[in-house]
């Protein structure tokens, strides 16, 4: 039953009838994963799609100068690696599980199969690559044109619409996140990260601890993703 839930509520599995995510996890194959091991590495065909179940995986590249860049987390009833489905596609990023994390995979073969018998999830993975197409486009955007407290400002706004939760003083983001991390994550050095998040902490916009991040004002963090001016960010309401 928690399984048909949690695909049912999964962008893949939406709009499917229970029958029909009853037989894609009848076809399906469990996967686990320990911390830190690979699912599966850029460059590598890509031949398996992937939901996590329980857990999180991490997905990297490697840029250029060799520095690791994390792409996006992907957390429960999330699919990754889409581009499975179509014939010679190769893995975009590399997936590392942090924690025990469960996953249901689906080889290329199934996968491909389920979406011909099913339209309704041949257009849901049809929008999930078009999705991730589009992150993928913005955050180079990001990267070349605006500045680092955007980036950063930007990063924890995407973490807070996946995983956060109202707690007694603001919005946790209800996952283990270092500062190495958001440096990773936005094309900075760590430094840069504490300088940031020590100013941004001073001014009550957030409170962080060892990997723990407190949005107190969102609103503030709005206007520095968006680059308002000072006078703009003053008027936000408490």
């Amino acid at each position: 039953m928690r399984l048909l839930d949690l695909l049912g509520g999964s962008k893949l599995f939406q709009g499917a009838d229970r029958a029909v995510l009853a037989e894609a996890i009848a076809c399906a194959r469990e996967q686990r994963a320990k911390a830190e091991d690979a699912v599966f590495r850029e460059g590598e065909p890509a031949e398996w799609l992937c939901l996590v179940v329980t857990g999180r995986l991490k997905l990297t590249q490697v840029g250029s100068d060799g520095a690791e860049v994390i792409l996006r987390f992907v957390g429960p009833g999330e699919a990754t690696a889409a581009l499975a489905v179509f014939d010679g596609a190769v893995y975009p990023a590399t997936a590392w599980a942090e924690g025990g994390t469960r996953m249901l995979a689906w080889s290329r073969e199934a996968m491909q199969a389920l979406l011909r018998t099913h339209p309704v999830l041949a257009l849901n993975a049809l929008q999930l690559v078009s999705e991730r197409l589009r992150e993928v486009q913005e955050r180079f955007r990001e990267l070349a044109t605006e500045r680092v407290a955007q980036r950063i400002a930007r990063a924890l706004l995407r973490l807070v619409r996946q995983t956060g939760r109202k707690v007694e003083g603001g919005v946790l983001i209800d996952m283990p996140l270092s500062r190495h991390d958001l440096a990773a994550m936005t094309g900075t050095t760590l430094f840069t990260v504490s300088r940031v998040l020590s100013e941004w902490e001073s001014q009550g916009i957030i409170e962080s601890g060892r990997e723990r991040v407190v949005i107190k004002r969102p609103h503030g963090l709005v206007a520095l993703a968006e680059d308002l001016p000072p006078s703009r960010r003053g008027a936000e309401r408490p």
